[in-house]
């Protein structure tokens, strides 16, 4: 017997409610009126922009964290192709500020605005505490990265974040949010919908004590929601029922994780600049165990 009636996944589809919107909201204006009030960055030099669940509205209820990207303009990361020089792309000016004295300098600039005990500096990002009128927000300091593809100077645009760890990470957030909005209009509005749902359904299983695993972050799954096909979102026999959905969701991703089927290689990030399953901390059979559990936790 099914778990979910069609009703119950039609709640978990909704975004988060009036309240935690309005929170979300006030945390991003939060961000800007803080580095508005520092001279230590001039505002030419960096442009601040939503990502991740909140930006590409993904989130789902009681869970309302907000990811603010603070990217510096003034200069770029960069990556040729073998066989071209930066000479040729004339890339000889190396910029004289570092990205950790900007990671710094944003630090400095939050501890200034809402008080060095409502801050915390991560690995990859700056947290700063929520409160009743905002929510917890995670600052991520970024620089521009050209992923250059000829050489005649073409290039993909992203962002570039150096952990204090030392570990580099190159996203491209903007095509995200762009790539999603596209897919969500050739879908009906069921695209966001159904990563809500699974995200929804993850939490559940863990909170039941059913199935936990890191590896399964909020990225994977709008990722996997991303790579089921735009004609699958119509395949339902009769009135429409998110249960039919969800279930050929399941089954196209694990049979894309089978023996002999690595469908899953070609499976892309939501900008389509990357491929999913590589560069990760996940793989594929953490994904076919996932959705294997996932389908025995819905009674499929």
């Amino acid at each position: 017997m099914e778990r979910f009636t069609h009703a119950q996944l039609v709640l978990m589809s909704r975004p988060a409610s009036d309240t935690e919107e309005n929170k979300m909201e006030n945390a991003r204006i939060a961000i800007y009126k803080a580095l508005a009030a520092s001279n230590i960055i001039s505002s030419n030099s960096y442009e601040v922009f939503g990502q991740g669940s909140y930006a590409n509205n993904t989130n789902i209820r009681n869970n309302s964290d907000v990811d603010i990207n603070v990217c510096y303009t003034s200069g770029f990361f960069y990556k040729i192709p073998d066989g071209v020089t930066a000479g040729e792309l004339g890339l000889n000016n190396p910029c004289t500020y570092s990205y950790s004295q900007f990671k710094n300098d944003i630090e400095r600039m939050l501890k200034s605005y809402f008080g060095a005990n409502q801050v915390l500096r991560k690995n990859k990002c700056i947290h700063v505490n929520g409160n009743t009128y905002r929510s917890e927000i995670d600052v991520v300091p970024t620089w521009k990265y050209r992923r250059y593809t000829d050489k005649w100077g073409s290039y993909q645009e992203g962002v570039r974040l150096i952990s204090d760890k030392g570990q580099t990470v190159d996203n491209y957030p903007k095509q995200h949010l762009r790539n999603g909005i596209a897919k969500n209009d050739r879908t009906s509005r069921r695209y966001k919908r159904l990563v809500r749902i699974v995200k929804s359904i993850k939490a559940r299983m863990e909170e039941n004590g059913f199935y936990s695993n890191s590896n399964i972050t909020s990225f994977l799954i709008e990722g996997l929601v991303y790579n089921f096909p735009d004609s699958k979102f119509d395949l339902y026999s009769g009135s429409f029922d998110w249960n039919s959905i969800l279930r050929n969701f399941i089954f196209f991703i694990w049979n894309g994780c089978g023996e002999g089927n690595e469908s899953w290689k070609e499976w892309v990030e939501p900008s389509e600049c990357l491929y999913l399953m590589y560069g990760h901390k996940w793989n594929y059979s953490d994904v076919k165990e996932f959705t294997h559990r996932m389908w025995n936790y819905l009674g499929y």
